[in-house]
């Protein structure tokens, strides 16, 4: 098979080459553009605290191009087994009207816990002079997430932490079953306790979310 170099010269040997006398244009190659950005990351005793300053290569805390559209999250306690927590950078389609002047790129803190219990789950959307409200879990039966992800740019609530690691490289990540970006400062732990938490989110992925009591509606008010 033919490489992309023999096809660079075979393109420099054309007629209308040899016959001008000019010389080959360079192959144009791409560029990888390295991000360097302070995170912030939630520590065993102080919530939303700064841990470090990490370089981050064009990292994805998730797999789609988001909207661009921050979104609250609030719950009256939330409990996890399996937590990892690293800084990424979330990506919105080209040409998003969303983007202003951030490039389409929106610095996150991922969260990722692997399996969740939330009581009285509460999400919003601003969407201007309304907002779209969804509520579940109020009930004696609590809202369940496996395989959670949510991608952040404020968390506040009480935390506790059993077994903590503080200052992993990202890239070797074991307690929820998802690794990020290699050189990337992060944190993990064998659970996770935080009572009422509120979340500025971008995104959310879950393998399996059960919500009951889903009320899905418009109201003047967020969470």
């Amino acid at each position: 098979m033919a490489s992309s170099s023999d096809a660079t010269s075979a393109a420099d040997n054309t007629p209308e080459n040899a016959e001008s006398g000019s010389a080959p244009e360079p192959a144009r190659r791409g560029r990888v553009r390295a991000r360097r950005a302070a995170v912030m990351a939630v520590p065993a005793t102080l919530v939303a605290a700064t841990l470090a300053v990490l370089t981050a290569e064009g990292a994805l805390g998730v797999q789609f191009a988001i909207s661009g559209m921050a979104f609250t999250v609030t719950a009256k306690e939330l409990n996890g087994t399996g937590f990892e927590q690293f800084g990424a950078l979330d990506n919105m389609a080209e040409g998003s009207p969303n983007a202003g002047d951030t490039g389409g790129q929106v610095l996150v803190v991922t969260s990722a816990i692997k399996n969740a219990t939330l009581d009285s789950l509460c999400q919003s959307v601003d969407l201007g002079g309304t907002n779209l409200l969804i509520t579940a879990g109020s009930g004696s039966q609590k809202v369940k997430a496996t395989d959670l992800t949510t991608d952040s740019t404020e968390l506040t609530g009480d935390a506790d932490f059993n077994n903590i690691e503080i200052g992993n490289d990202a890239s070797t990540l074991t307690k929820a079953g998802v690794k990020g970006p290699i050189g990337v400062f992060s944190q993990q732990s064998d659970t996770v306790h935080i009572a009422n938490l509120r979340q500025t989110n971008y995104a959310t992925t879950a393998g399996v979310f059960k919500l009951p009591g889903l009320k899905l509606r418009f109201s003047s008010s967020g969470c």
